[in-house]
């Protein structure tokens, strides 16, 4: 009977052991499933975070370009501007330089014309100024004839040309 009491005893605890090896290997598996449910679920969340990091890259990147296009067309804009402002001044710089010089020929002109005016008083009266005869304009008189009458606007639509010899006006 000891035998059959051993027998039993040993394999009862066998039994146990072998049950609670089988408790401890489907404890292991169950927290190895719940590990990789939940490592499965970590990469998942790890994987929209990526897609979302991504998105909204891609997001900026196109408002990025959208800005970088638009500041080119303003600089292009700006460019033009600036060219046709330059070559605006351009001309007006050629038109003032030629206005400047035409206001000293002009300035030239009426010096010698006052010039003339003070030698006038010869013996007959009527002075010569380089072979201009002073007295027929009749600088001492605002008369139709003169240049400096404002309402003469004959003179006005008249050619000026100053010449380096003594004759100072050519008609």
């Amino acid at each position: 009977m000891a035998s059959t009491s051993g027998t039993s005893s040993g394999s009862s605890t066998m039994v146990t052991n072998s049950g609670s090896d089988e408790d401890l290997r489907a404890l292991m598996n169950e927290r190895k499933r719940k590990r990789m449910i939940s490592n499965r679920e970590s990469a998942r969340r790890s994987r929209m975070r990526k897609q979302k990091h991504l998105d909204d890259l891609m997001a900026q990147v196109s408002q990025l370009q959208n800005e970088n296009h638009q500041i080119l067309t303003r600089v292009s804009i700006t460019t033009q501007r600036y060219l046709n402002v330059e070559a605006e001044n351009s001309v007006l710089r050629a038109q003032a330089n030629e206005l400047s010089r035409w206001l000293q020929s002009l300035s030239d002109i009426i010096d010698s014309l006052n010039g003339c005016n003070n030698n006038i008083g010869g013996a007959d009266g009527g002075g010569d100024c380089g072979g201009f005869n002073v007295a027929m304009i009749g600088f001492n008189e605002m008369d139709d004839h003169s240049f400096f009458n404002p309402f003469n606007l004959a003179y006005l639509n008249q050619p000026i040309m100053a010449s380096a010899d003594n004759n100072m006006f050519q008609y």
